[in-house]
């Protein structure tokens, strides 16, 4: 999609009526599922969320997931993944030139995206992101897997950010660097996590430079080496995760609603470090989930963190 095409977009989204439903139920209820289905850590954190909110999270969850899912799944249907993904950045446009969709999920974040004046600009790095996907298996530097990250996470973040709106005295401003942490945060802990796996399929989100600061080669990955250099590596990368953490811990104060939900979603997150620390930072043979009753203890802590902030 030209420039020229999306700002007539934008420009359409003003003219959107707020308070008329876009969506259905069952829209809604779509999302839902497909949130349930696929993450337990984000459906668990969202159990937190005020039930007006909820719905407007699962929708936005819903439609990465539909992207995510035509890259690394399944583009059936369509001749290649490729253009799996120009359709779904084509059905998203067209929703919001249109005010309605074919497709449940886009219905359903069309409504949530008019509600809470989500930009439509906001999903844009998103699908640059996914097409990256498609070619890009390394990166040289941790600022190149940065630049992804802008697309693959952080609109996330700065979309729940409107969603959950802001505290009194503070702005959108002010709240999204938190929310952009937060985002990098958690999928940093997802792509440490998933090292074997995503070896896999071909792909290496360790930083080729860190990789040869610490001496620890593909030919390492591919044997499923856990020794001391692995061991120095993830350390160097965990520490990085954590002072996103921390950033982000800094911000939850500033949100309107969900302070819980988000502050739960942080520590369950940050909990994926432990445990592969925990697992003697074997990540090719052990993944490094949270049990029900860790999640629970650690929304135990998030609750009094958030009062007591």
């Amino acid at each position: 999609m030209d420039a020229q095409y999306k700002l007539g977009q934008v420009a359409t989204l003003q003219t959107l009526d707020r308070n008329h439903r876009l969506a259905s139920a069952r829209d809604y209820a779509e999302c839902r599922r497909i949130m349930r289905a696929a993450s337990k850590n984000y459906s668990s954190a969202s159990n937190y969320l005020p039930a007006d909110k909820l719905p407007h999270v699962e929708a936005l969850y819903a439609l990465m997931r539909v992207g995510d899912d035509r890259v690394d799944v399944s583009h059936k249907g369509f001749k290649s993944a490729e253009q799996a993904i120009d359709d779904w950045e084509h059905t998203y446009w067209q929703a919001f030139e249109h005010g309605d969709s074919p497709h449940a999920v886009m219905r359903a974040y069309l409504d949530t995206a008019v509600k809470f004046k989500i930009p439509i600009e906001t999903m844009a790095a998103y699908f640059r992101a996914m097409r990256e996907d498609l070619h890009i298996t390394r990166f040289p530097t941790f600022n190149d897997l940065k630049h992804y990250m802008e697309g693959s996470a952080i609109p996330v973040g700065r979309a729940m950010t409107h969603i959950l709106g802001t505290a009194p005295g503070y702005s959108l401003e002010e709240a999204l660097p938190g929310a952009d942490s937060l985002s990098i945060a958690m999928q940093l802990s997802n792509f440490w996590r998933d090292i074997g796996e995503d070896w896999r399929i071909g792909r290496v989100y360790l930083p080729q430079e860190d990789m040869k600061l610490f001496d620890y080669p593909e030919s390492d990955l591919a044997d499923k080496k856990v020794n001391a250099r692995l061991k120095a590596l993830l350390e160097h990368q965990f520490e990085r995760t954590e002072r996103y953490y921390e950033h982000a811990r800094a911000h939850i104060k500033m949100l309107g609603n969900g302070q819980w939900a988000i502050m739960s979603a942080l520590e369950i997150y940050k909990a994926i470090l432990t445990n592969i620390r925990a697992n003697n930072y074997d990540v090719f043979d052990y993944r490094a989930g949270t049990s029900r009753w860790q999640k629970a203890s650690l929304a135990v802590r998030a609750y009094w963190q958030v009062r007591w902030n």
